[in-house]
């Protein structure tokens, strides 16, 4: 999402990767307010979407360290974290085939 703000730019290739917003511009009607609003918000949605996809990769990975980690874990907690190292990885992987989709 692009920030607007005041800054002095000190070199023309930094000029070119921001954006220029006259500061005489006229106010925003409701319904462009309204389209900036729903873009930030879908950006932002795909963001913590993506994040969250990333934590269930490292969470699955956490868990199938836990499944093979022997005797030092219980039987049970073994047998779920294999469970859960199988199946968190293709969530994440499906989540981010359906973010990356649109």
């Amino acid at each position: 999402m692009a920030v607007r703000q005041l800054a002095r730019v000190a070199n023309e290739e930094a000029s070119q990767n921001s954006e220029v917003v006259p500061i005489s511009r006229p106010a925003e009607t409701p319904g462009d307010r309204i389209r900036r609003l729903q873009w930030e918000a879908s950006v932002l949605a795909a963001e913590q979407s993506e994040a969250f996809a990333n934590e269930l990769l490292a969470l699955g990975e956490r868990a199938r360290e836990i499944a093979e980690g022997g005797d030092a874990y219980a039987a049970g907690v073994r047998e779920l974290a294999s469970r859960v190292a199988s199946d968190l990885p293709l969530k994440a992987k499906t989540m981010l085939t359906i973010l990356h989709r649109t």
